[in-house]
C-alpha cells in the first residue's frame, strides 16, 4: 500500500529533514507515528498522500512509483487516501452535511443522501447536519473531518495529531472511530505525541508504533 525504501526529503534550500526512511504499510494495519515536535511527522504523512515527493530513494503508493505519476494520476491516488488534520478547515457558509459531502461534489459524483445520513450518524453528528461549522465544538469538528475523510471509502486513513486540541474523553471517542475503521479493513496511520492515547488504543487493537528520531524511522519498543 505504502512502500518507502531509503526515502529522503528536505525542503528547498535546506538539508534533508528525513533520510533513509524505510516503511511498509500493508492493508488492514494500524500504525502510530510519534516523535518530538518538528521531527517530520507531518512531512511523512504528506509524502504518503503525494502532497510532497521524495528527494531521494524509492517510494510506491498502491503499487505505483510516485516519480512516474502525472497530475491526474496523483489526483486519482489521493481519492484512495483520507486525511484528517489537527486543525481541519471547512467552508463556514455551508452546513456540516455539505462540507462532509464535498469530496464527492468536487470529484463529480452524486451524493447518496441516505449514505450521508448514515455516515453522520456513525460520527454522532446527525443533529448537527444543518449546523454551520463555526458552531461546532472541537470534538465535533474532528468527527466531521473524519466523516469527510472517509466519504470516498478510502483504503488508507491518515490522521495528523487529530486529538491534539481535544480532552481525553473526546480523544478516545475519536480513536474509537479510527479503531472501527481499522477493524472494517482500512489501513490507519495516526501521528500523535500522546503516549497515553497510544497505550489506551493498543489495548483494543494490534498497533505498531513508529518513531521519527534524528530524521530516520524506528520501530518503537514495547515500553510504550
Amino acid at each position: 500500500m505504502i512502500e518507502m525504501q531509503e526515502v529522503g526529503f528536505g525542503y528547498h534550500g535546506g538539508s534533508d529533514l528525513l533520510s533513509n526512511m524505510t516503511l511498509s504499510l500493508q492493508p488492514g494495519m494500524f500504525h502510530f507515528l510519534t516523535g518530538p515536535s518538528g521531527a517530520g511527522k507531518t512531512t511523512l504523512l504528506r509524502l504518503c498522500y503525494a502532497d510532497l515527493l521524495p528527494r531521494s530513494g524509492q517510494m510506491g503508493v498502491f503499487g505505483q512509483d510516485l516519480r512516474g505519476l502525472g497530475r491526474d494520476d496523483i489526483a486519482m491516488l489521493r481519492r484512495r487516501v483520507g486525511v484528517v488534520h489537527q486543525d481541519p478547515q471547512f467552508l463556514d457558509h455551508l452546513p456540516v452535511a455539505e462540507n462532509v459531502a464535498m469530496p464527492l461534489t468536487v470529484s463529480g459524483q452524486a451524493v447518496d443522501m441516505e449514505a450521508l445520513r448514515d455516515l453522520l450518524g456513525w460520527v454522532q453528528l446527525s443533529q448537527q447536519a444543518r449546523a454551520l461549522p463555526p458552531s461546532l465544538s472541537g470534538g465535533e469538528r474532528q468527527r466531521a473531518a473524519l466523516a469527510r475523510a472517509v466519504i470516498l471509502s478510502p483504503d488508507l486513513v491518515l490522521a495528523d495529531e487529530p486529538t491534539g486540541n481535544l480532552d481525553w474523553d473526546m480523544s478516545m471517542r475519536l480513536m474509537q472511530l479510527l479503531i472501527e475503521l481499522n477493524k472494517s479493513g482500512k489501513t490507519v496511520l495516526v501521528a500523535t505525541h500522546d503516549l497515553n492515547l497510544i497505550r489506551a488504543t493498543k489495548a483494543q487493537v494490534a498497533a505498531r508504533v513508529l518513531r521519527i528520531a534524528g530524521g530516520t524511522l524506528h520501530l518503537a519498543g514495547a515500553d510504550l
